[in-house]
């Protein structure tokens, strides 16, 4: 026979430790809510806010802020890391079962094209960082790095300078970005087809390959929205 000061013991127990759990789905909901928001601002180009609009646009107190960042800087440093980070993990998830580096190199070219159309508030976050961005060791950039030497490595792509190539399709993507965001009327995923077709062509396949290549059927884009709370 259990006793009553033993059920109240378990009780007790469990509820202490299911606390801490609690405690840190609460936290990881207040830090996604204030990287979604610094998201947001960085999309509209609002980088001077004071902290309090930040706070407001993430529906937290003001003393919740400085539980996960001691300063405006550290979270839009924070908020830029993370949407390169799920921006390419993506791209690595759906690139996972391409065997040829230059079909891995079109088809994430192609996918982060379609990108700024079907999410544009992680699209200007990019767009907004420049070509900073070109440098970093995360998202976008070194995987492209490595997806370039890789093909060259292979004997598909003829280049001299993968960093110099580096630097043309950090331009081209950033440039497309813009373009399609000025011209709504331009057909996204043409336009970074036909991009990604030039760019494989500079980089020596023959004119008929890099359009078969950037004709072939990619993976849907399916990105949970910025600022999402998990």
């Amino acid at each position: 026979m259990v006793s009553l000061s033993s059920r109240r013991d378990a009780s007790m127990s469990t509820h202490n430790g299911s606390e801490p759990n609690r405690l840190e789905r609460r936290k990881a909901r207040t830090r996604a809510a204030l990287v979604g928001a610094a998201q947001s601002l960085l999309a509209e180009g609002k980088i001077n806010v004071p902290i309090l609009e930040i706070t407001q646009a993430a529906d937290v107190g003001m003393g919740s802020f400085y539980n996960h960042f001691q300063s405006r800087e550290e979270l839009f440093h924070a908020a830029v890391e993370e949407a390169l980070d799920r921006h390419g993990a993506l791209l690595d998830l759906l690139c996972e079962d391409v065997e040829d580096p230059a079909q891995v190199f079109a088809q994430s070219f192609r996918l982060t094209g379609r990108l700024h159309r079907l999410h544009p508030t992680l699209s200007k976050v990019l767009l907004n960082d420049g070509l900073s961005l070109t440098n970093s060791d995360r998202g976008l950039a070194p995987r492209a790095r490595r997806d370039i030497e890789a093909a060259a490595e292979a004997g598909r792509f003829d280049i001299r300078d993968p960093e110099l190539s580096m630097t043309i399709v950090a331009g081209a993507a950033l440039g497309l970005g813009r373009l399609l965001h000025d011209h709504p009327e331009r057909d996204d995923a043409e336009a970074a087809d036909q991009v990604a077709e030039d760019l494989l062509r500079m980089f020596g396949l023959s004119s008929e390959e890099a359009h078969e290549i950037c004709r072939r059927p990619l993976p849907p884009l399916d990105l949970p929205r910025v600022g999402s709370t998990p």
